[in-house]
């Protein structure tokens, strides 16, 4: 019973340890929250900056918005230089190369070439 009263937020009928119990459950919301939703997403922003930074000339990406393309240039200024197609050149952010879709692709083309 005194487990229902915890969850349901009821106060404890016999009066003592209602607002212990409480902050136990709001502590155990807020480690939830972290290890489920801020934990994952902070890790994936790491990546995804590791990822902008480390590339270089002849890697093969893809851009968020879906243009395919291998890098020319990486330009000081926060910019590459794609190459979409032979002699055809786009100057585009770092910040808009998608890892997920960028290593999705690559995966795609190392398997076509395996077979």
């Amino acid at each position: 019973m005194e487990i229902l009263n915890i969850f349901l937020m009821a106060p404890d009928p016999s009066g003592k340890g209602g607002s212990s119990g409480t902050l136990i459950m709001m502590g155990l919301m807020i480690l939830v929250f972290w290890l489920f939703m801020i934990r994952p997403q902070a890790k994936k922003a790491k990546q995804q900056k590791e990822f902008v930074n480390s590339m270089q000339k002849g890697d093969k990406i893809v851009t968020i918005s879906g243009i395919h393309g291998t890098i020319n240039k990486v330009n000081e200024d926060g910019t590459i230089m794609l190459e979409t197609s032979p002699g055809s050149y786009m100057k585009i952010e770092k910040t808009a190369v998608s890892l997920e879709w960028s290593n999705s692709a690559n995966k795609a083309a190392t398997a076509e070439v395996k077979k």
